[in-house]
């Protein structure tokens, strides 16, 4: 049975009130919820991600610390036989050797770069505790690159006060905060070995280590080691607040007359927690 046409109509229009409800009813509640879920993204608790990423860092950082305090207070060797034993622990000291060099304004390593860059690519370079290898990748010259531990075709595993190479074959040995064990002598000594007569030394320390102010040793001591050993120095450099920068040329004709070198004690640079 049909319905009348006025009838039709009402149908209709109720038909259409009551979708339109059900609509605004839809579309409410796509609104509440949107609501609801923002308030409770404002309640939510801190990501345990971002707790776990927090502690993760505080135990590198104690690593990195415990190690580095290891490297200032044993030998060379003893701190080769340390990575042997677990070369995973040389990656952590790294990691945390980069963020800390990272907050520094400049690093010495870069000025070193330049000046071998304002000098002849023939210079044959050792770079004693070449870390990463930056100085090898940043220079055109030959360079002989040593570390305790290799992670890199390029860097020889060694005791530092024990090298691989001939007497007098490198132009320019560099230490670039690297004399860090106890037996540091030893390194400067073999560095004086496979240098060439009138060959460059180049030194950068950690600036508290030379400052007697601090607990330092006196400059001026460890300077005349260095030269008593065979050494002239060229130039002194304090102008970076962080470090020190000596540069020294081996003599041409080392003393006949040998005697005990009175090496003052460097201290270790221990780094505070933060």
């Amino acid at each position: 049975m049909s319905l009348p046409k006025g009838g039709r109509q009402r149908s209709a229009d109720m038909v259409g009130r009551s979708r339109k409800r059900r609509g605004a009813t839809h579309h409410g509640g796509q609104s509440e919820l949107k609501v609801s879920c923002s308030g409770s993204q404002k309640k939510r608790k801190p990501s345990p991600c971002g707790f776990l990423d927090k502690m993760r860092a505080k135990l590198s950082g104690g690593h990195f610390r415990m190690i580095n305090e290891k490297l200032y207070t044993c030998t060379g060797k003893e701190a080769l036989n340390y990575f042997k034993e677990d070369p995973t622990l040389f990656d952590m000291y790294h990691t945390g050797y980069q963020s800390q060099m990272s907050q520094w304004p400049e690093q010495p390593v870069s000025k070193i770069i330049k000046w071998l860059k304002d000098h002849s690519t023939s210079l044959v370079v050792a770079d004693f505790g070449c870390g990463d290898a930056r100085l090898a990748k940043s220079v055109k010259n030959k360079v002989f690159s040593f570390d305790l531990v290799s992670n890199d075709p390029s860097v020889i595993a060694c005791d530092m006060s024990n090298t691989c190479l001939e007497s007098s074959v490198v132009d320019v040995a560099v230490f670039s905060l690297s004399l860090m064990g106890i037996n540091y002598p030893s390194y400067l000594t073999e560095a004086h070995r496979i240098l060439k007569p009138a060959g460059w030394l180049l030194i950068a320390e950690v600036k508290s280590r030379l400052d007697p102010k601090t607990g330092g040793a006196d400059p001026d001591r460890f300077i005349k080691a260095v030269c008593e050993l065979g050494f002239k120095s060229e130039v002194k450099d304090y102008s970076n607040k962080m470090f020190v920068l000596l540069y020294f040329k081996k003599k041409e004709k080392s003393s006949s007359m040998k005697r005990e070198i009175q090496w003052p004690e460097l201290k270790a640079c221990l780094y505070k927690r933060r």
